[in-house]
């Protein structure tokens, strides 16, 4: 007989059952098998029981079916042979196939809430760097960020004073450095040793101008920033100025500056006699006319009562080549102090000032100490830490290289696409960890379920043997007794 044909028989009865629980139990997530056959049989009895005629039989169709399915099921035991077939197969392929794919699906688990974790801490560390950036520059919302970055350039003016002013204390550094030099190399140090960082102790953060040519300017016109805004920046900023005329600091006590000087060009040259009559004419416009009076300008000697325009606008420390030496002076001043220093702690006898010159030596070498020389290092350190912060870096490229304003934005820009991708992929990874959880837990009852009803099965394999050798014990050994 056909096992095909019992299988069929069982998908035709089972389209017409009787509403039973026990029923509905045996007929849910399992494979029907002999052994089922067998209880729903008995619960037909039970709600089949009206049908039973004189004779014991059965007039219900139900009943006659799963009695058939039962008499071919018992023809030549094939249903041992199935029931063996299913035990095999439950064991070796169905458990076995259930535990590997909760077995991946929980390593695919940990390796999402590895990668949450690892977004989460990329989101944090673009986010750390955003804030970071955001508060060297002072910026406060990313859409105004070109208007306050031209805002926050605005206070350089004042920490450069404040620069110099400290800058005012390296006097006895300087001091010290121009006699090692002098004592040392027998040579002048008066234009060569760190001539920035002196000028700034005497005269301080002048101009270019003045630093230049020795003379202070009457006016100082610095290059504006060469900072375009964004059209929304533009529109916030245009819609409080439209109304607004802007004509700058204009002082009307003072004489209008027309720029150039306008020449008369007469077409020759002009005859104004001998020289005795020029003198009379000149000293007759004197004595008629005043310069106030005229409104003429004379210009004096030199580059006094002069504009200082361009670079020579700039500060000595906001002008990028007088920065960058006094930059590279201040290095200059902490390698010495800081060699001084070891030579003292080390009590070298045989460094650059021995015992025996130092006699010879200038007061303030001779009375120079480890506390002392440690004191102007630390002035010289100070001055440098501050001038190189992150945050006057900022500023200074700001000002003077346009270029980098776009470099942060694009910097900032970047941190923000960062942080949405990393929250994108978190709440990505988050959605395949509920996937993968719920197909987990509906894994694990089925395999419950298919271990319970294999353990089942075996069982009365066993019992349906037993019967068969006078009910002798029987057990099946293998692997199905480690489920």
């Amino acid at each position: 007989m056909n096992i095909l044909t019992i299988r069929q028989k069982i998908n035709n009865a089972i389209q017409n059952m009787p509403a039973h629980d026990g029923i509905a139990s045996l007929l849910s997530g399992a494979y029907i098998n002999y052994f089922y056959c067998v209880k729903i049989v008995e619960i037909l009895k039970q709600t089949e029981a009206d049908t039973k005629n004189l004779f014991g039989s059965y007039g219900s169709q139900r009943m006659k079916d799963w009695q058939e399915i039962l008499r071919l099921y018992e023809k030549d035991n094939i249903y041992l042979a199935e029931a063996a077939q299913i035990l095999i197969r439950n064991f070796n392929y169905e458990i076995s196939s259930i535990k590997k794919q909760i077995q991946k699906l929980e390593q695919l688990l940990t390796e999402l809430e590895k990668k949450e974790a690892e977004y989460k801490k990329s989101e944090n560390i673009a986010h750390m760097e955003y804030n970071v950036l955001c508060k060297q520059l002072g910026i406060t919302d990313y859409s105004t960020i070109r208007q306050e970055l031209m805002d926050k350039v605005k206070e350089l003016p004042e920490i450069y004073q404040k620069i110099a002013e400290k800058t005012k204390r390296l006097d006895k550094v300087v001091e010290f450095y121009s006699a090692f030099v002098e004592f040392t190399f027998n040579q002048q140090c008066d234009n060569d040793c760190v001539s920035i960082i002196k000028y700034i102790i005497e005269k301080g953060n002048t101009t270019m101008f003045e630093y230049t040519y020795g003379e202070a300017p009457t006016s100082i016109i610095e290059p504006s920033l060469n900072i375009k805004l964004d059209k929304d920046e533009s529109n916030k900023q245009s819609s409080v100025d439209d109304n607004t005329i802007d004509f700058g600091n204009l002082d009307l006590d003072k004489e209008i500056d027309f720029g150039e000087e306008v020449a008369l060009d007469t077409g020759g040259v002009i005859d104004w006699g001998d020289e005795g009559a020029e003198q009379s004419v000149t000293e007759e416009i004197h004595s008629n006319i005043s310069l106030e009076e005229s409104g003429i300008v004379v210009e004096t000697v030199g580059h006094e009562g002069g504009v200082a325009t361009g670079s020579e606008a700039y500060t000595i420390l906001d002008n990028l080549t007088t920065r960058s030496e006094f930059i590279n002076q201040l290095f200059e001043l902490e390698a010495f102090m800081k060699l001084r220093l070891y030579e003292f702690k080390g009590d070298d006898r045989n460094n650059l000032l021995s015992f025996n010159q130092m006699e010879d030596a200038p007061p303030i070498l001779q009375l120079s100490t480890i506390e002392t020389t440690q004191n102007m290092l630390d002035n010289v350190q100070v001055i440098l830490s501050e001038i190189l912060h992150d945050n006057v870096q900022h500023l200074h490229n700001i000002k003077h290289y346009p270029k980098y304003v776009d470099m942060v934005i694009v910097t900032l820009k970047q941190k923000l696409n960062l942080i949405d991708r990393m929250v994108t992929q978190q709440k990505s990874v988050l959605q395949k960890q509920e996937d993968t959880q719920n197909q987990i837990d509906k894994l694990r009852p089925l395999l419950k379920l298919i271990i319970q009803r294999t353990k089942e099965l075996q069982t009365e394999i066993e019992q349906d043997i037993s019967k068969k050798y006078k009910n002798r014990t029987v057990y099946l050994t293998g692997g199905v007794n480690m489920l």
